[in-house]
C-alpha cells in the first residue's frame, strides 16, 4: 500500500520520484523520514549507476556519445550546469569541469573560466555541455551568444569547440549537428 502510494505520488514515475526531496516524501502515510531518505538514496544511488554506464576510455566522436556521457548526470537536475569536456587527441574524455552551477533557468560562463582549464589541462578539443532544467534542449539567446564567444576565443588560443550540447529530458541538441556553431 506505501509502495502503491509513493508511485502514485509521481504518476509512476520513479525520474519524477527521484526529484522530490526527503521531506516531500514523508507526506506519504507510513513513511517516516528515515524510510524517506533510505528510498531518496536509493533512487540517487540507481542514477549514479545509470551515470557510470558510459565506457570512460571510448571517444566522444559525436553529439550522441557526448549525450550518452552526459544525460545521465544532467537531464533531470533542477538547475543549469554547465560543463567542459576536455578531450585528448583521439577525442576521449580527459577530464570533465563543471564550470558553473546556476539557477533555474540560467548560468554565467565565461570565456576566462573555460579555457583557463582547458590550457591547463593541454586541451586537443573541447566540448561545451549545459542542460535546461525544463527539459527543451531549444537554445536561448544568452546560448547562441556565449557560444560564439567561446568558439571565438577557442580559435584565438587554437583549443578548437568541437561542439556545444544542450541536454533536455531524454533528448538534446547539438550546435554542430544544427549549424550553429
Amino acid at each position: 500500500m506505501v509502495a502503491h502510494d509513493l508511485l502514485a505520488s509521481s504518476d509512476g514515475s520513479l525520474r519524477r520520484l527521484g526529484s522530490y526531496a526527503p521531506a516531500a516524501l514523508t507526506r506519504i502515510d507510513g513513511l517516516g523520514s528515515a524510510r524517506a531518505l533510505a528510498i531518496h538514496a536509493a533512487l540517487e544511488l540507481g542514477r549514479r549507476m545509470s551515470a557510470e554506464s558510459f565506457d570512460e576510455g571510448a571517444p566522444l566522436r559525436s553529439p550522441r556519445d557526448v549525450w550518452m556521457a552526459y544525460a545521465p548526470r544532467l537531464e533531470d537536475l533542477p538547475v543549469e550546469e554547465f560543463h567542459v569536456a576536455v578531450l585528448d587527441a583521439q577525442h576521449r574524455l580527459d577530464r570533465d569541469i563543471l564550470i558553473t552551477r546556476g539557477i533555474l533557468n540560467s548560468s554565467l560562463v565565461h570565456p576566462r573560466e573555460v579555457f583557463r582549464e582547458a590550457i591547463a589541462e593541454r586541451a586537443a578539443a573541447i566540448v561545451l555541455v549545459h542542460n535546461h532544467p525544463s527539459g527543451d534542449p531549444t537554445p536561448s539567446a544568452d546560448d547562441r551568444s556565449i557560444t560564439a564567444q567561446l568558439v571565438a576565443a577557442g580559435k584565438l588560443l587554437d583549443i578548437p569547440v568541437a561542439d556545444h550540447l544542450i541536454i533536455g529530458r531524454g533528448r538534446y541538441l547539438s550546435f554542430s549537428e544544427a549549424g550553429l556553431l
